[in-house]
């Protein structure tokens, strides 16, 4: 008979993460994108850094195959540009005239599950939605199509075989044809065969403390990094002090964060009725939690935050994936479904007792009204957090309760925005931050002489307006009083390739418009005929 600890183990994996056997479609080979050249040259625009540096422009970004080699200041704003010291474009060079443009470093989503069979998305679909908002890299904490499928994917977007971000794998703890691990010494020994198998990491759901213990120092020790989901079946006897105390790299979401903070109990207040099956318990409940942690800038509460940040911890709250809990409606509406919801995913979402995250069998004003408190008190140690020091990043879990893979994140930078962020962090949450959580700023993350060429560019500047980087743009009036769209991202440059982001997001508008017509379907409401 499995144990508690293999069955929190594999109900977690089985909701969040699908099994290894339901794999996707990978990605058909590239057939767009222009370069890499031998030189790219980026003139005239504005730079947006992920390191938190006001805006400057007009530089000229200079790029060799896929490594930055210049950035130089080539005039004034409102002046125009003097070409007698603009860096010079060699035979065989490509320009790209991108004045009035803004250009970020790449985004790095640090959750992102690479669709699902049970949602119908596979790798095309999820990977042009990524691309088409920017995202260059994107940690996949799960595996969920097996860690040699997403080793595979990962190799081809390395060599830009595929229309892909680059991918970082981390598969979840006890996945595989063996055994589940139920000793330490076991424990180590998966951990060390994950390594050999390729894979970046682990992800965590929680087992008993002496197998968490061993199997996070044997993957340290690798130098290996690491996420944690603190599962509740799990949570009572180890939560994410025990986790990062133990080496632990970072946490997602913020279960077992509330349990830590725990001064007056030991044990979420859980009703007679419950039970974690049922999801309208497990969340409705998960919206009182952070009420029962001790209050923001108590003893204990800056306590927690002090050893946590001594640890150098990560925290990646991932906001956005809990919105519809404190507002369906705006979740549920949202503009994008029409045209790039496909129609599986769209019924993956719809009510239901067995799709994960599908939980609405009777959600309403109060439950709504305490994960509204539920998003105050969690925004408040997340910034906190992020003022003392601490490494706050951003990743979107799409594919589950009406939340769509890239217009997801952006809907998280705004959360970030809303937690008390200044837009120039949000933006070193997106890049920086996720590139220092993943083990990479030394590649990424940042606009800087010797890093990949991962590149945003839009043509509105998101500092003043985040939702311009949404695939739907922001909604303005012109000189003549109508409504328009400005911004969408225009351009994302993965490894000094050239991508149409509004091509690639018209690629996933057809499949939808295709899936729809097939399917004679049309997006309706819940409960409606």
């Amino acid at each position: 008979m499995a144990s508690i600890n293999q069955l929190s183990i594999l109900f977690a994996f089985l909701f969040l993460c699908k099994t290894a056997t339901a794999q996707v479609a990978k990605a058909p080979p590239r057939s767009e994108g222009d370069g890499p050249y031998t030189q790219l040259i980026i003139r005239g625009v504005t730079l947006i850094n992920g390191n938190c540096a006001p805006p400057i422009g007009p530089v000229d970004i200079v790029v060799e195959q896929n490594k930055i080699t210049a950035i130089k200041n080539v005039g004034y704003p409102g002046v125009p540009i003097d070409t007698a010291g603009r860096p010079k474009l060699k035979p065989g060079g490509h320009e790209l005239n991108c004045e009035g443009m803004y250009l970020l470093p790449g985004f790095v989503d640090l959750h992102g599950h690479i669709g699902g069979r049970a949602q119908g998305a596979d790798a095309e679909y999820v990977f042009k939605l990524w691309m088409g908002h920017g995202i260059t890299t994107v940690r996949d904490p799960a595996c969920g199509n097996g860690l040699d499928w997403v080793l595979d994917q990962k190799k081809l977007s390395a060599e830009n075989k595929i229309t892909a971000p680059r991918l970082e794998a981390y598969t979840v703890f006890g996945q595989g044809d063996g055994e589940y691990p139920t000793t330490p010494e076991a424990a180590r020994a998966w951990v060390r065969e994950n390594a050999k198998r390729g894979a970046d990491g682990i992800k965590f759901f929680g087992a008993a403390p002496e197998i968490m213990a061993a199997a996070l120092d044997e993957n340290k020790k690798l130098g290996l990094r690491s996420a944690c989901h603190h599962a509740q079946m799990d949570v009572a006897g180890w939560n994410v002090l025990n986790s990062a105390r133990a080496g632990l790299t970072s946490m997602e979401h913020w279960y077992g964060l509330p349990e830590a903070l725990f001064a007056d109990r030991t044990v979420q207040h859980y009703p007679p009725g419950y039970n974690y099956l049922n999801e309208q318990n497990r969340f409705e409940e998960a919206g009182k939690l952070w009420k029962q942690a001790a209050p923001p800038y108590s003893d204990h509460w800056n306590k927690v935050m002090q050893e946590l940040l001594d640890l150098d911890f990560t925290l990646d709250p991932t906001f956005n994936i809990y919105e519809a809990n404190r507002d369906l409606h705006r979740a549920r509406r949202a503009e994008w479904h029409e045209e790039y919801t496909l129609p599986s995913l769209w019924r993956f979402y719809a009510p239901n007792r067995i799709s994960h995250g599908s939980y609405w069998f009777n959600w309403g004003t109060e439950q709504e009204v305490a994960w509204k408190e539920n998003y105050r008190l969690w925004m408040t140690f997340i910034n906190e957090y992020k003022n003392r020091g601490g490494r706050v990043t951003a990743g979107s879990d799409s594919g589950f309760i009406y939340q769509l893979y890239g217009f997801a994140y952006i809907r998280e930078l705004e959360l970030l925005r809303e937690a008390g962020f200044h837009p120039l962090e949000v933006i070193q949450s997106a890049t920086l931050n996720g590139a220092e959580a993943l083990g990479m700023a030394d590649q990424i993350g940042t606009v800087q002489v010797g890093k990949l060429a991962d590149f945003v560019i839009v043509e509105e500047n998101p500092l003043a307006n985040l939702q311009v980087l949404y695939g739907t743009g922001a909604v303005k009036l012109n000189e003549n009083n109508e409504a328009i769209r400005a911004g969408g991202v225009k351009y994302t440059v993965k490894d000094g390739i050239i991508y149409d982001a509004k091509k690639l997001l018209a690629d996933v508008r057809e499949m939808v418009r295709k899936a729809k017509s097939e399917e004679k379907f049309e997006i309706k409401q819940p409960g409606s005929e």
